[in-house]
């Protein structure tokens, strides 16, 4: 399965399990945009992403940490 930027919450939950002790409040968007595009499954075009993706995906994680 490859995920799009679209896909909001499987990067999320990704992300979750690969640095579970990163508080998603205090991460900024830059790193994000930099782990969503090292992921394995990750397959999109970087240059689409954009703040709001990125808020979305760290609401995403949040929501999910909680």
């Amino acid at each position: 399965m490859s995920l799009k930027w679209i896909d909001t919450l499987e990067i999320a939950l990704s992300l979750i399990e690969i640095y579970p002790q990163q508080d998603p409040r205090q991460l900024r968007f830059t790193d994000l945009q930099q782990w969503v595009l090292a992921l394995a499954e990750f397959d999109d075009d970087p240059n689409h992403c954009n703040e709001r993706i990125l808020e979305a995906i760290q609401q995403a994680w949040i929501e999910e940490s909680d």
